[in-house]
C-alpha cells in the first residue's frame, strides 16, 4: 500500500463524516502543519521561515499550546514541521499526546539529529502502540549529496540524513522522504536518489515543486509554472517504478493536464504568532483562532489568477488537499484506490 491502511480508514472516514452529515464551517481541514519552533540546524537556501521568522527564531509554542491547537483544528493528521521539530525541548511528549488524541503524526525533519533522537522513539514506542504504527518520518532531502549539501549549505548533511532513515526503518518505523525541485535539479539525480532510497525500502517519496515567494529571497531559483510543467513529464515517466507519493491527480496538475483550486485552508499553519493567513508559505496575518482564520480570510482572492503572489505555485500543500477534496468524479476515485494499493 502507498500508505499505512489505518491512515487511510482514518482520512476516509474523516472526510465521509464531513460530507455527508456536514460543518458548522463549510471548509475543513485534512492536515494541521504545527510549527512549535522555527529555530533551526541548517540554513537552506530555499527557506524563507529563518528570513520571516528571524525576530521570534528563539520562542517557541508551550507544549500545552501545541496540544490546544490540535485540539482546536481537529485534523485527523499533524505535521510537525518548524524549524527543525528534534530541537523542540518537549518532542517526545508533543509526539506522545498527539498520538493519545487518536491523531496521525508527520514528523517533518532534515534528519541532521535523527540518529541520535532516535532511541528515545523507540522507548516511547514501549510504552504508547501507536508510535511505530500513526508516526512517519518525513525527511527532507533535496538531492544527492552534493546537490543536497549546497542546498542545505552544509557537509556531510545528506550522509546523515541518509544514515538517520537507514537506522529508522531498520527500527520499524515508517519512513517517508521530502524532495523539493528547483530550477536546477536534474531529473536523472532524482531517479539515482531514488533507487537510493528503494534500496533502503523507504515507504514513500514525495517531489514537489518549490515556490519563490517573498522571503526566501533569490526567486530566480525557483521553477516557474511552464517549467514545474515540464519537469514533471518527464518524472512522471522517468520515475515510474518509484513509491512516489503524490496522487495522481495531483500528478496530473503539476504535469499542467488539469485545474486545481488552491486549498490552502484544509492544510492550516500554526505557529509562534498564531494561525497563519492566507498559507503555509505566504503571510498577510496571523489570527488567534483557527475559526478566525477561517472566517476572515478571504479564500476567494488565493490562488492563480486571483493574486499575483500566486502565479507560480503549485505546492502539495495547497494543491494536494485539493486534489483529494475536489478529484471525486467516479474516475478519480478508481484511480485513487488502485494508486494506494499498488
Amino acid at each position: 500500500m502507498r500508505f499505512p491502511l489505518s491512515l487511510t480508514r482514518s482520512m476516509t472516514f474523516y472526510m465521509l463524516r464531513k460530507k455527508l452529515f456536514g460543518s458548522s464551517l463549510k471548509k475543513f481541514p485534512l492536515v494541521l502543519m504545527l510549527e512549535p519552533l522555527h529555530a533551526c540546524n541548517l540554513h537552506c537556501s530555499g527557506c524563507g521561515r529563518i528570513r520571516e521568522y528571524a525576530e521570534t527564531v528563539n520562542k517557541q509554542l508551550t507544549l500545552k499550546e501545541c496540544l490546544d491547537s490540535v485540539t482546536e483544528c481537529g485534523a485527523p493528521v499533524v505535521s510537525i514541521c518548524g524549524g527543525e521539530p528534534l530541537l523542540y525541548p518537549e518532542i517526545m511528549e508533543l509526539t506522545d499526546q498527539t498520538l493519545r488524541l487518536g491523531k496521525h503524526i508527520y514528523l517533518c525533519t532534515n534528519g541532521q539529529l535523527l540518529t541520535n533522537k532516535l532511541n528515545d522513539f523507540i522507548q516511547l514506542s514501549q510504552q504508547n502502540r501507536r508510535v511505530k504504527k500513526q508516526l512517519y518520518w518525513n525527511v527532507h532531502l533535496d538531492g544527492m549529496k552534493t546537490t543536497h549539501d549546497a542546498i542545505v549549505e552544509k557537509s556531510g548533511a545528506f550522509e546523515k540524513a541518509v544514515e538517520g532513515i537507514t537506522v529508522a526503518k531498520k527500527a520499524g518505523f515508517y519512513v517517508y522522504t521530502n524532495t523539493t525541485l528547483y530550477k536546477k535539479t536534474e531529473i536523472a539525480e532524482l531517479v539515482e536518489l531514488g533507487q537510493l532510497l528503494k534500496n533502503i525500502d523507504i515507504d514513500g517519496m514525495m517531489i514537489a515543486p518549490g515556490y519563490g515567494y517573498e522571503m526566501v529571497g533569490d526567486e530566480s531559483f525557483f521553477l516557474t509554472r511552464d517549467e514545474i510543467h515540464r519537469k514533471f513529464q518527464m518524472i512522471r515517466k522517468m520515475l515510474d517504478g518509484f513509491r512516489i507519493t503524490a496522487t495522481p491527480i495531483y500528478f496530473d496538475f503539476l504535469c499542467g493536464e488539469r485545474f486545481l483550486p488552491c486549498a490552502a485552508w484544509a492544510n492550516p499553519t500554526r505557529n509562534i504568532l498564531g494561525w497563519k493567513s492566507p498559507c503555509y508559505l505566504i503571510t498577510d496575518k496571523h489570527y488567534p483562532t483557527y475559526r478566525e482564520l477561517l472566517e476572515q480570510t478571504d479564500w476567494s482572492r488565493i490562488g492563480h489568477g486571483h493574486d499575483p503572489r500566486c502565479e507560480h505555485c503549485m505546492m502539495h500543500c495547497g494543491f494536494e488537499p485539493a486534489a483529494v477534496l475536489f478529484g471525486n468524479k467516479f474516475r478519480d476515485l478508481i484511480r485513487l484506490a488502485k494508486w494506494q494499493f499498488n
